[in-house]
Formats: structure tokens, sequence, C-alpha cells
């Protein structure tokens, strides 16, 4: 009967890690389809990144309602309560980087009718390119239990903080250039800005994978490159 109840929680442990990785695989398909969305101002496939969220909120809903029931039900100890405090962390990342891709898709709908800013939705969408390889790898790091592979996540995240401040920059050169360009380059920033802030949660995704490994979080302060500007994002 023990051996049973042991088999019975490590399926019911496995089936929501499996969930995290399902919904990890959505949140990048989000990511990639908001950009793309923007650089082609497709406004059919940002409605659809919009309504995809949904799916997003589902899946961490049941990730949060499945992990707390084995916490009270199973009172694990050690590297299986790891396990699921990790699962809600992670979800609970993941679910705001679906919403960052479901605030680009919205705002992609606005610019769709506005002038275009030279270049700047193909820069915009190298950025959310880099940041999805990012949580690709923090999702894989997790699935692997490894923490080197963590620790070289949170290591690229200062690549996306330069990536934000240089586009911030051209943007501002653009406003003072010609006031018709501060609509749309006020709307490419706020998009920008949540890109960069999608780069902290995985980071962050990465951070809890190094505490499920090691039992601990990284103790030297994060990465960060200088100049990045707090700006609020547009909430969901």
């Amino acid at each position: 009967m023990s051996q049973h109840i042991v088999s019975s929680f490590d399926r019911d442990l496995e089936s929501v890690q499996a969930m995290v990785v399902k919904m990890g695989g959505l949140v990048e398909t989000q990511v990639l389809d908001a950009a793309q969305a923007l650089e082609e101002r497709d406004e059919d496939l940002a409605e659809t990144v919009r309504l995809r969220d949904k799916q997003v909120d589902v899946l961490e809903e049941q990730i949060n309602i499945e992990a707390a029931r084995l916490i009270a039900l199973r009172a694990p100890h050690a590297t299986d309560l790891r396990i699921a405090l990790t699962v809600i962390k992670v979800a609970g990342h993941l679910e705001r980087v679906g919403d960052y891709a479901k605030n680009i898709a919205k705002r992609s709908k606005v610019i769709a009718d506005l002038p275009s800013i030279n270049g700047s939705s193909g820069a915009i969408r190298r950025m959310a390119s880099e940041v999805e390889g990012m949580l690709k790898d923090s999702i894989d790091s997790f699935i692997q239990r490894d923490a080197t592979l963590a620790a070289d996540v949170r290591a690229r995240d200062v690549a996306i903080d330069q990536m934000y401040n240089a586009l911030f920059r051209e943007f501002l050169t653009y406003m003072m250039e010609d006031p018709r360009n501060i609509t749309p380059c006020m709307h490419l920033h706020f998009i920008a800005k949540n890109i960069e802030r999608m780069g902290d949660l995985c980071t962050s995704i990465a951070e809890q994978v190094t505490y499920l490994v090691t039992g601990q979080m990284p103790e030297e302060p994060r990465p960060k490159s200088d100049g990045v500007v707090a700006v609020k994002p547009l909430e969901s």
C-alpha cells in the first residue's frame, strides 16, 4: 500500500510538471506570434494571440490547483516540496509573460493604423526572438534540472536590457525629429518595455530552477545593463 501511494504521488507530480511544460510551449508561441503580428501588421493574428491568452490563464489555474492539492494531501518533503513550490512559481511567471504577449498584440492592432517607424518592428521582433530563446531554455533547464543552463539564461538578460536601451534611444530620436512620430513611438516603446519585462520573468524562472536543483536562490545580484528605464507597461 505504501509503495502504491508513493507511485501515485510520483504520477501526480509528473502530471503537474507536464502541465508546466505545456504552458511554457504555449507561451513561447504567444511571444513569437505577437511579435510577428506587430511586424506584419496582421490584425487577425494579433486577435488570435489576444484570445489564446485565456488558454494560458486556464493552465495556470489548473497547475495551481493540482500543486496545492499535492501539498495539502501528500505533505511532501525536501525535493518533492521544492518541485511543488517551483511549479506554482514558474506557472505564475509564465502567466505574466503571456499577459505581456497579449498586451503587445493589443497595441499592434492600434499601431496598424499609425505611420510606420523604419526598422522598428523588425528590431522588436528580434528582441522578442531572443526572449523566446531564453524562455525555451528556462523551461528546458526545468525539465532537465540543469542549473548551468539556468545560470546561462540568467546571464543573457543583460543583452535584452541592452536591446531595450538601444530601442528607447532610437524612439526618442524619432520623436524629436518629427512630432508625428510621437504616438507610434510611444506605443512601440511600451511594447519594447513589455519584452524587456518578459526577459526579467524568464530570468525569474531560471532562478526558480536554481532553487529547485540546489535548494537555494542565486546569491549574487541579478546582472542588469545600466540605463534600463523603469516604465510601467500597459496592464492586461
